[in-house]
């Protein structure tokens, strides 16, 4: 019950129309516990005295009661409907605000299948919950003790005959408790594991179909399956014994009550019509009874959906520490201000799941990207440059060291400040169920139609995009997936320059172009880095010749920061990774790493030239 008692928050803005549902099932049930009453005086009044009237009048009473039971549980379930579909309909909202706040360590534990199936399965079955289990625990126990309550004023001594059944029913329905909800909670693990499996294929169908694997799919998925298939078997069998007992118990014990009760009707010391009383109020309690091994399978189930559920909820999102953080945000020391531009500080860090004597990934990174400058970042795959770039939007927070924006350090920055002043694509872009334009939008609303069309222009995109169905407005599909490679990451591109952001942030941002299209976009986004400060993850010459100056990341350190020229002659491993670029290209500059990129080396000798001016 402390599990369930966490919906309260939920269900406090509907409580009154619960509460009154509530106070209708208890009257309709107190309607069905009036009939036997009513077959009390109609056995020993009209039947025993052969009283036609009487007896009609008796049967138009249990017609009436029948009639007022079967509509006040219509208005019960009409009370309940809207405001059950409300409590959902806010968790759900709750639990999809609450995801998009949490860190992106967080989604890189958790498999999207188990998060799915909390925000669909688990919040349906607490909806019923509160529909049915929820009101008749308390309505059956209220009709249990009231009907108790007349049969013990009717006989006591075969009320203490049908109270016989009451401790081994405690003790089955304890065990039965202990048992069930440890089924449920595998059984519900399981359908998140399965909606992770079924996720996957569907993302991923071009590399099954690609690799000939979905005769391994299958057979992951039917394992998947038949063990979800036994667990819920096993919890079958588990409602199949507890219901038997609770439906055993009471029959045999209302059997040996109507042997005794005839014996004493026999013997003159009970009347007919009072026993017929008693039996039809041990009847009428025969379903509150006997519901409790289901109410107690749902309520159960419930209570881990609800584990599940806050599982989520309670884990802090990625902003709940930021006024604390920015109170006791590190300020500069004293006559060294925080340089203006993009800087890096002695900067550390270590992923949260890493191995406590694993080095950390980051260690003691110390750049400045001067304002309007453009610093190429270059290392071997595994150094860190991903890494680094995730800092500066806080899709991860530094473990160490300070990194500044114009002299304000970013963990003192609201986070949406942050990132309306910081732009950010992506080498394996992510596009969204919407239209191109719409995806282009996220990166900036205000920018409008004609920034959306700049955008495009920038990205190499308009060509591709107007001959689309419906140009921008086309809906591109789930992940983009109706686009090749090259068209989804310029559509990303696009959405990073779309709001002319004062800081730019691109990780390889044009590795999946073609040579031609990527001279075109290289030209093309000159002038947006003209205006701005940005940081380009490079791992071709092509695209380091767009920087000022270049930072090679080694071993999670800078090493080396200089022009593309200038390391090409001091630094050996960075002239081997500009050769290693160039021999996966083929281009000119695999025998000679000065000669970087071919064609372009006189540009690069210009530009080495203007920064040392």
């Amino acid at each position: 019950m402390r599990s369930l008692l966490r919906l309260w928050p939920y269900v406090r803005p509907v409580r009154t129309r619960l509460f009154s549902a509530a106070g209708v099932a208890v009257l309709a049930s107190a309607m069905g516990l009036l009939i036997p009453l009513v077959l009390k005086w109609l056995v020993d009044g009209p039947v025993a005295r052969r009283d036609a009237g009487g007896i009609w009048l008796g049967g138009g009473l249990l017609l009436l009661l029948g009639l007022a039971e079967a509509g006040l549980f219509g208005l019960r379930r009409w009370l309940v409907a809207r405001p059950l579909a409300q409590v959902e309909a806010a968790m759900r909202d709750a639990l999809y605000r609450h995801l998009q706040r949490l860190p992106v360590s967080f989604h890189d534990r958790w498999p999207s299948g188990q998060l799915l199936s909390r925000g669909t399965t688990d919040l349906q079955l607490l909806r019923m919950f509160l529909a049915f289990p929820m009101t008749f625990l308390f309505v059956n126990g209220v009709t249990i003790l009231v009907g108790f309550a007349i049969l013990f004023g009717q006989r006591w001594t075969l009320g203490l005959v049908l109270l016989t059944p009451l401790v081994p029913l405690i003790v089955l329905c304890s065990v039965f408790e202990a048992k069930y909800s440890i089924a449920a909670r595998r059984s519900q693990d399981q359908v998140g594991d399965l909606t992770t499996l079924v996720e996957e294929s569907v993302l991923g169908i071009r590399i099954i179909k690609g690799f000939g694997r979905h005769r391994a799919q299958a057979r992951a998925y039917t394992a998947l399956t038949h063990e979800l298939r036994g667990t819920e078997l096993h919890k079958a069998r588990l409602v199949a014994a507890i219901w038997g007992v609770i439906t055993f118990l009471p029959e045999t014990a209302i059997g040996a009550a109507l042997v005794l009760g005839t014996v004493e009707v026999a013997d003159g010391d009970l009347s007919a019509g009072t026993l017929v009383a008693f039996l039809s109020t041990a009847l009428a309690l025969r379903w509150p009874v006997e519901s409790i091994g289901f109410l107690l399978a749902v309520s159960n189930e419930s209570a881990t959906a609800a584990d599940r559920y806050f599982e989520v909820m309670d884990v802090a999102p990625a902003d709940a520490d930021d006024a604390s953080v920015r109170a006791a945000a590190r300020a500069p020391a004293p006559g060294a201000p925080a340089p203006d531009g993009l800087a890096f500080t002695g900067v550390e860090f270590r992923y949260p799941d890493a191995p406590p004597a694993a080095p950390p990934t980051l260690r003691g990174v110390d750049l400045h990207i001067r304002p309007g400058e453009t610093m190429a970042l270059v290392g071997a795959t595994g150094s860190g440059k991903t890494t680094l770039t995730a800092l500066v939007p806080r899709l991860y927070d530094a473990t160490g060291g300070r990194i500044t924006l114009d002299g304000r350090d970013i963990m003192t920055l609201p986070r949406d400040e942050l990132r309306s002043l910081v732009a950010v694509a992506f080498e394996e872009p992510t596009l969204f169920s919407a239209t191109a334009a719409e995806n282009v939008l996220m990166g900036g609303e205000e920018a409008g139609e004609d920034g959306v069309l700049r955008a495009l222009r920038t990205a190499q995109a308009q060509e591709f995009v107007a001959a689309l169905p419906q140009a921008e407005h086309t809906q591109v599909g789930e992940q983009g997936l109706s686009l090749s490679g090259g068209q989804r990451q310029r559509l990303a591109l696009a959405r990073a320059v779309v709001g002319a952001p004062r800081f730019l942030v691109l990780d390889d941002p044009l590795s999946a172009l073609d040579v031609h299209t990527e001279a075109r976009v290289e030209a093309a986004l000159r002038e947006v880095l003209a205006g701005t400060t940005a940081l380009i993850v490079a791992h071709r010459p092509s695209t380091v010749l767009l920087a000022d100056r270049v930072a090679l990341l080694s071993d999670g350190r800078i090493t080396a920061v200089g022009t593309h020229q200038r390391l090409l002659r001091e630094s050996a491993e960075y002239a081997h990774l500009m050769s290693g670029a160039d021999l996966a290209e083929g281009g000119p500059g695999a025998e000679d790493p000065g000669r970087a990129a071919g064609p372009t080396g006189a540009r690069a000798h210009r530009t080495e030239e203007e920064t040392e001016r």
